[in-house]
């Protein structure tokens, strides 16, 4: 089967992050107030065979830890949807 992964990885909220802090900066500058506390982080579309959905979640789940975040820095969260 084939599995598509929709994966997000964001800086950790105790790390200071810099492009969030200098778009939060811009957003006066629009006359958006009303936004801040502005966080970028990434957003990764992969797909994967895999015989079920747990094997593929697994093997998502270490292309996160090995590759795709820092888990020092980052933390993640993905879904899966059959194909």
């Amino acid at each position: 089967m084939k599995f598509k992964a929709e994966i997000d990885v964001m800086p950790l909220e105790a790390l200071l992050d810099p492009q969030g802090k200098a778009v939060s900066a811009s957003m006066k500058n629009l006359n958006l107030d009303e936004i801040t506390n502005v966080r970028i982080g990434k957003h990764i579309t992969l797909f994967v065979e895999a015989n079920d959905e747990a094997t593929a979640n697994s093997k998502v789940d270490q292309a996160c830890k090995k590759l795709l975040a820092n888990p020092v820095m980052e933390s993640y969260t993905f879904t899966l949807s059959a194909q």
